[in-house]
């Protein structure tokens, strides 16, 4: 395919998906540079589905996601979430961020301390003054999720090209033309989803930067005490002001620091430090013991200045198109966000409201 009608650069779930939406009307290409699709963030994602996550935006971008990860037609055979919940629990410093969280949310309710301790009974009394409960928060299978837009794409005639790193893009009348190493490529549209990665795509290419910050965010999984019983069930935890979070993972506690440091765009991996001072922060609000993780890795988390995802044409490019910025929200929203691209990229009428796709517009930073 050196002529399609649309090229995708990055094989993440939201390349993926985007490009599998498209392949119902478009012939789609995609470029991935790593051996495999999904290697970056995609692969190290805590894999929750939270309604409540993030601001008002990426609230509606949830919202519209979730009935397709709950009935994903043609993307699975059965729902791609199971039953989770989430817990923020906060001391007396915390109770402002806790407030903060539940303002404009849905079905969260506030429990005592008591409560809190009722549902995870590793947590220290003595350091909780409230929570909330969000029952609805579920896992989501992301390894189901990937995997079936992948099919979805290829049963549609789209394709994938790993080990393709795009080299160059020039514009050629009115296509694009990308080069890897070993191919070079045309089409009249090109799908920046290359994650922390984007600006540097945009660069490239001479479109306005958006600018992107990926941050590093670890995690350890841990073994489970033999005297602790019923941790398969517990929520996500996590404190309200997000200085750590848990959540029970293959038999294991997953464990992150919730670190938010800003790095460069690189295959990214844990620093020992962080881990280290993220386990105690987990330890002193617990009484789960720190032992020596079985498993560490780090991912990227990449942010606009807004903290809110970036979908749509840049107003400064004719055909480039940004699917960028999702933060930590990119697997759970990706249904959303994939329809829109396959609206905007293919003549179709947007199903989310106006105030959503024109708040996730690049033109939002054409205009300061």
């Amino acid at each position: 395919m050196t002529s399609p009608d649309i090229i995708v650069i990055g094989g993440g779930i939201a390349g993926i998906s985007a490009a599998a939406m498209m392949s119902e009307d478009a012939e789609v290409l995609v470029l991935e540079r790593e051996p495999q699709t999904g290697y970056h963030s995609t692969g190290r994602s805590a894999a929750t589905f939270i309604r409540n996550y993030g601001n008002a935006t990426l609230r509606a971008l949830n919202a519209a996601s979730e009935p397709v990860l709950a009935q994903p037609d043609g993307i699975a055979e059965s729902s791609l979430l199971s039953p989770r919940g989430e817990l923020l629990v906060a001391n007396e410093e915390e109770l402002d961020a806790l407030k903060a969280y539940a303002a404009g949310g849905s079905g969260i309710d506030h429990i005592t301390a008591d409560e809190a301790v009722q549902l995870v009974p590793i947590l220290k009394r003595d350091r909780l003054v409230a929570g909330l409960y969000e029952e609805s928060a579920q896992d989501i299978d992301v390894d189901r999720l990937l995997q079936g837009y992948i099919r979805l794409l290829r049963s549609r005639g789209g394709q994938i090209v790993t080990n393709s790193e795009v080299v160059a893009i020039i514009r050629e009348g009115n296509d694009w033309r990308v080069e890897t190493k070993g191919l070079s490529v045309t089409a009249p549209v090109v799908v920046n989803a290359a994650g922390a990665w984007a600006d540097i795509i945009a660069n490239m290419a001479g479109v306005q930067k958006i600018g992107l910050q990926p941050f590093r965010r670890s995690a350890v999984l841990m073994a489970v005490p033999s005297d602790i019983s019923g941790a398969e069930k517990w929520p996500l935890i996590a404190s309200a002001e997000e200085t750590w979070y848990a959540k029970p993972d293959a038999g294991k506690l997953l464990i992150s620091p919730a670190d938010e440091d800003p790095v460069d765009p690189h295959d990214v991996w844990p620093d020992d430090m962080v881990l280290a001072e993220g386990l105690h922060r987990f330890e002193e609000a617990t009484n789960f013991p720190i032992t020596r993780p079985t498993h560490s890795w780090a991912g990227l988390r990449s942010f606009t200045s807004d903290r809110t995802p970036v979908a749509g044409f840049a107003p400064d490019a004719p055909g480039f198109f940004w699917l960028a910025g999702q933060g930590g929200y990119g697997v759970q929203t990706s249904p959303a966000l994939a329809a829109l691209t396959h609206a905007l990229c293919c003549g179709k009428s947007p199903a989310l409201a106006t105030e959503v796709v024109t708040a996730i517009s690049p033109a939002r930073f054409a205009l300061g």
